[in-house]
């Protein structure tokens, strides 16, 4: 049997890594920059993280959600003293689509209603509800491409309160910081008038922080920004270092009926392990403050050294949007510089590393990234 060929690969092959370091099978040391598509927060291989995971597995690391297991409610509150979200209520699953197709299915259970806003160039998932609320076509099927969803662009407060006005819509689902896309950051006013048009329809208000969140932009969550606070959180990637893991928060205006969401693998021992060393690991080292702090020295060198188009994002959350495609620099970076980074589109650079990224690890790769533009 043959994998089933989807997927455009680089001809490398990790087997070893540590921190914001990946070796491949021959040896070479590579920068990463990419933390597998924001999914390593506190680094490759934290031996704190190892340790939780080993031990958890050598105790039980499954059973189903028809039992107790106190690892959620220990993970409930780490995240909400975190986050600021105490109130909240915490619903775990197994990644970010599920976590959007949760929210979804809740704010249609609350509401009553059965249309979503989302936005331009936006992306969700690749479950059926979240491939519909992406804007992508290429990546629809006929399936799941009859969902009741309106797409609205970004920041335009007045095509969402049209849609809204229609009596019918469940939820208004927004990124924290749209990453698929292009590093678009809605504004914080813009996040302000969703909040206050969701109130006034009796709509909810999604706000999708799989990628955006978990301390990537300087705040737990890149809505925090803004001040608002939304009816529904949906979370993955960095939440558990790599491992498996998703959830929602849900603010305490829902009410839970038994068996309206449910998962088989969502919140097992294993995962709850690697998600409290996890979140543990992100306050003990400040790596918030840290993801802050890197970032913006990006950004700034970025900014003030090299010719590109443009330069946007926020903590360790950033695009570099270039006049011509990237494809090439970001081939070269990866072999002649062994440095791993991501792409949006055809024009546009994406660094999503790891939050305990340095200084000089960032500056290897502004000069390296310098030099190829020469």
């Amino acid at each position: 049997m043959e994998l089933f060929d989807v997927y455009s690969l680089f001809d490398i092959t990790p087997v070893r890594a540590q921190g914001c370091s990946v070796w491949d099978s021959e040896g070479q040391e590579y920068l990463e920059l990419y933390g597998g598509h924001a999914v390593i927060s506190i680094g490759h291989s934290h031996p704190e993280y190892i340790q939780a995971v080993t031990e958890q597995v050598s105790r039980i690391g499954f059973y189903s959600n028809s039992v107790q297991n106190p690892l959620q409610k220990e993970l409930a509150h780490l995240i909400g003293d975190a986050s600021g979200y105490g109130d909240y209520f915490l619903f775990l699953d197994n990644s970010g689509a599920e976590s959007n197709e949760n929210a979804a299915k809740l704010a249609s259970f609350h509401t009553g209603k059965d249309r979503i806003i989302a936005f331009r160039k936006s992306f969700h998932g690749r479950t059926s509800g979240a491939v519909a609320l992406t804007d992508n076509p290429r990546i629809q099927s006929p399936f799941n491409s009859h969902h009741k969803v309106t797409f609205c662009e970004l920041n335009d407060a007045q095509a969402v309160e049209r849609e809204l006005s229609a009596g019918d819509v469940a939820a208004v689902i927004i990124e924290g910081i749209q990453g698929c896309g292009g590093i678009n950051i809605p504004s914080d006013s813009f996040f302000r008038e969703l909040r206050e048009l969701t109130v006034r329809y009796g709509a909810c208000l999604i706000v999708d922080e799989v990628q955006s969140g978990y301390g990537r932009t300087g705040r737990f969550f890149a809505h925090q920004w803004s001040g608002v606070r939304p009816d529904i959180i949906t979370m993955g990637k960095g939440i558990a270092n790599g491992f498996p893991c998703g959830g929602i928060l849900v603010s305490p205006e829902f009410k839970a009926v038994k068996g309206m969401l449910g998962t088989t693998f969502g919140g097992n021992h294993l995962a709850m392990a690697a998600a409290i060393a996890t979140i543990k690991i992100i306050t003990s080292e400040k790596l918030i403050d840290n993801a802050l702090k890197v970032g913006q020295h990006l950004l700034d060198t970025i900014l003030s050294k090299t010719p590109v188009k443009d330069v946007r994002g926020r903590g360790l959350m950033i695009g570099i949007e270039m006049d011509t495609p990237v494809a090439p620099f970001r081939t070269s970076l990866l072999y002649d510089s062994h440095i791993f980074t991501g792409v949006a589109g055809q024009s546009m650079i994406r660094l999503l590393p790891p939050l305990c990224l340095t200084i000089e690890q960032a500056d290897t790769f502004t000069n390296a990234f310098n030099t190829l533009l020469k």
